[in-house]
């Protein structure tokens, strides 16, 4: 059949006569190259329907245009190409587009000490608008576990392990093997302070500057100012150094957020960000959380 002839609902006149601001799919499966990683992905992508007369958008237009996320590294400049085929394709309908792509990017991270490594995976989201004519806005969303060892807990411990060091060594002498032995056993060492794994939830706003999304830089950034990223493979040396760099990195959640936001605030790409980090509590039932703002226009 000529696809002339087909009925185009879309195309014709609403009785409604009213603007949408974004109309569109979601969910869509769509493979990406990332990092030069083929990811799986889902993605909505949409645009207004500013002509209050018109019936509806043409979704397939949009969905034919994702194809070249299959076939480029992503980047700022496919991004903007691609929500520019969205308007081209919905002239006279449209003048804002938006696309949201989630996906989780996967790292090759090596072991503290070992040469171990390992793959991780660090839930994202990639959000791309673009009014016609105007500049690309483009944010990335990035979560990062990582330890949180409490330095109230750890105070309590420590003073516990030094009660119990001042009854068991009351009137004897100081011997070096002695304490040596003391320590290395659960009768002196007591009792430890309390750990948890947590999670920090980095959304920033890229600069209209920026020609390549700092996904690396973001979260190397991060993990490095928390000082205690969830491992992958490890061996028994690794599990030591993670010990020794909780016990070197006592934190509560302010602390956490500060170190962030500072570590953020370094990254030159950044106009604007916001940090959220979640302490899943071993004491309580509970979460503790904290967040921090910034942004260039109002610094």
């Amino acid at each position: 059949m000529n696809a002339s002839l087909l009925p185009d609902i879309a195309a014709q006149t609403s009785t409604a006569c009213l603007p949408l601001q974004r109309v569109g799919m979601a969910g869509i499966a769509q493979p990406l190259r990332l990092h030069g990683e083929r990811l799986a992905a889902r993605i909505d992508a949409g645009v207004s329907l500013d002509d209050a007369g018109a019936r509806g958008i043409h979704m397939s237009r949009l969905y034919l245009a994702l194809e070249a996320l299959e076939h480029e590294e992503l980047t700022p400049a496919l991004l903007a190409r691609l929500l520019d085929a969205f308007l081209d394709s919905h002239a006279g309908l449209s003048q804002r587009a938006h696309l949201d792509i989630h996906c989780e990017a996967l790292l090759r991270r090596p072991a503290l000490v070992s040469p171990l490594a390992g793959w991780k995976g660090y839930p994202l989201r990639i959000s791309a608008s673009r009014v016609r004519g105007a500049a690309l806005r483009l944010g990335l969303r990035v979560e990062i576990g990582y330890s949180s060892t409490c330095p109230c807990s750890a105070a309590l411990a420590r003073q516990l392990i030094q009660q119990r060091f001042a009854a068991d060594f009351a009137g004897r002498e100081l011997r070096q093997e002695a304490v040596l032995d003391w320590l290395g056993s659960s009768a002196g060492i007591l009792a430890t302070p309390h750990s948890q794994r947590s999670r920090a939830i980095l959304d920033v706003q890229l600069g209209a500057a920026c020609h390549e999304l700092p996904l690396l830089a973001l979260i190397d950034g991060a993990e490095a100012a928390l000082g205690t990223a969830l491992q992958t493979a490890v061996k028994r040396a690794d599990e030591q150094a993670f010990a020794l760099a909780n016990g070197q990195n006592l934190m509560f959640c302010e602390d956490a957020a500060r170190r962030l936001h500072r570590a953020l605030r370094a990254l030159p790409q950044l106009d604007a960000f916001s940090v959220r980090v979640e302490h899943a509590e071993s004491l309580h039932a509970h979460d503790a959380v904290a967040e921090s703002r910034w942004s260039r226009e109002a610094a």
